[in-house]
């Protein structure tokens, strides 16, 4: 069995409440990790199969029911690049076109996308263009950015207002997680939410996050009301210690509730291959962009709305389309497995720091560095081969930098795997600071 059919499967008969696997040595799945779980309904006592979660109400069923493709509407085509708030309306007319006619519905916006712009492009180029039942909309509150309670919950009324639209068929509650979430919390927007959904302003209440999976899970436990969450999700990270993606979808599974995919393409870093792995993808299918592999392994995963993509063009816009209405969400053939199994082996082939996200090296450090994150953007760059992208999630991910190490050695005395901790640190501050 290929990794994506495993993963897949492995996702229905993984037991949800055992202890995390212990990770390969590589944060990329090695296709003998699919012996961790069993692929036969007669599975060992120790693994029991699950089953499929159970849904809310008869909403959820028609949410999975969404064309899987969904439009992300972060980085649209700009007038002028020195100015995010410029968008290319006409341009981006033809965009909405091409994905409405190809049988897309699904629009994900947010407050602060290109300055606001983004929420007021819509209204231009669909909402007054398209009726009502045509389309959704998801858009997004970031209650962490906002001073007060006051001005966290204006948010919704002001993307209403630029969307030109009565309600909302989809509003997140934007990164959640970590020290924001208290925000979030201090500002009532959990009780907001669902009052103007009980008003009729918003039809689906989620939130968004990137973060692990013990963080979803307390967050499904505290807000059992979720009608579906927002997750990072790709082949490149399905494992990876710290982003999880497998675990935080097992998580959402378990718990009833339906998830939209971002970041199905890392960032645009899993159709800028290395060589090494693109050459794979090339031969084997020719007439296929590598795009169209990230996106297929996310769209054949159960329990999904829909799968962003973040569109620029009109060219990227067809081609997605193309690609959904060719491959739709059919399994890989037995000849694209193989090549996906060789170009994820190619995209292995590298030194990688053995870091599991044990989070050991945390606990004692005095300054609070930001180490398993820090380590796990290194093999990022080591699987990417692409140092400014790494450098840009950096200065959002390491918010206590490399550089703020003092050499105590506190953490490399913790670590389980040995990890020369602080010469790393060192480098990654020469690299990304």
């Amino acid at each position: 069995m290929g990794f994506r059919a495993w993963a897949s499967r492995s996702m229905q008969s993984r037991p949800l409440d055992s202890e995390p696997d212990a990770m390969p040595e590589n944060p990329l799945v090695e296709e003998s990790a699919a012996s961790m779980f069993s692929l036969d309904l007669n599975c060992t006592p120790s693994v029991r199969v699950v089953a499929e979660p159970k849904r809310k109400d008869a909403m959820e069923n028609t949410l999975l029911d969404t064309a899987k493709l969904g439009f992300g509407c972060m980085r649209l085509p700009l007038l002028d690049e020195n100015n995010p708030a410029s968008i290319d309306i006409e341009h981006f007319k033809r965009m909405v076109d091409a994905f409405i006619e190809g049988g897309g519905t699904y629009f994900d916006t947010a407050f602060v996308y290109h300055d606001g712009a983004s929420e007021s492009a819509l209204h231009e180029a669909l909402v007054k263009r398209y009726p009502r039942d045509a389309y959704t909309i998801a858009t997004k509150c970031l209650a962490w950015a906002a001073p007060d309670a006051q001005t966290a919950q204006s948010n919704l009324e002001t993307s209403l207002s630029r969307l030109g639209v009565d309600y909302v068929d989809f509003y997140l509650l934007h990164n959640v997680g970590g020290p924001r979430t208290a925000k979030f919390d201090e500002y009532g927007m959990w009780d907001f939410a669902q009052e103007m959904k009980a008003q009729g302003k918003i039809k689906n209440v989620g939130f968004s996050m990137h973060d692990g999976a013990d963080t979803l899970d307390v967050l499904l436990t505290a807000h059992p009301d979720m009608d579906f969450v927002q997750l990072q999700v790709n082949y490149l990270d399905w494992n990876d210690p710290v982003v999880q993606s497998r675990r935080c979808l097992e998580v959402a599974q378990r718990h009833g509730v339906p998830v939209v995919i971002m970041e199905p393409a890392r960032g645009g870093r899993l159709i800028e291959l290395p060589e090494r792995a693109a050459r794979v993808f090339e031969e084997a299918a020719p007439d296929t962009s590598i795009a169209s592999w990230a996106y297929r392994f996310c769209y054949g995963l159960p329990n999904v709305i829909a799968v962003l993509s973040g569109m620029s063009s009109i060219d990227q816009v067809r081609e997605n389309i193309a690609d959904w209405q060719r491959f739709g969400t059919a399994p890989f053939s037995d000849q694209e497995q193989h090549a996906f199994d060789k170009a994820i082996e190619a995209l292995r082939a590298v030194h990688t720091i053995p870091c599991t996200n044990c989070r050991y090296c945390v606990k004692d450090c005095p300054q609070g560095v930001a180490i398993p994150n820090i380590l796990a953007l290194m093999n990022l760059e080591a699987y990417t081969e692409n140092r400014e992208f790494v450098k840009g999630q950096y200065s959002w991910q390491a918010k206590a930098p490399a550089s703020a190490c003092i050499a105590c050695g506190a953490c490399e005395d913790m670590c389980p795997q040995k990890i020369d901790i602080i010469n790393q640190l060192a480098e990654a501050a020469e690299r990304y600071e």
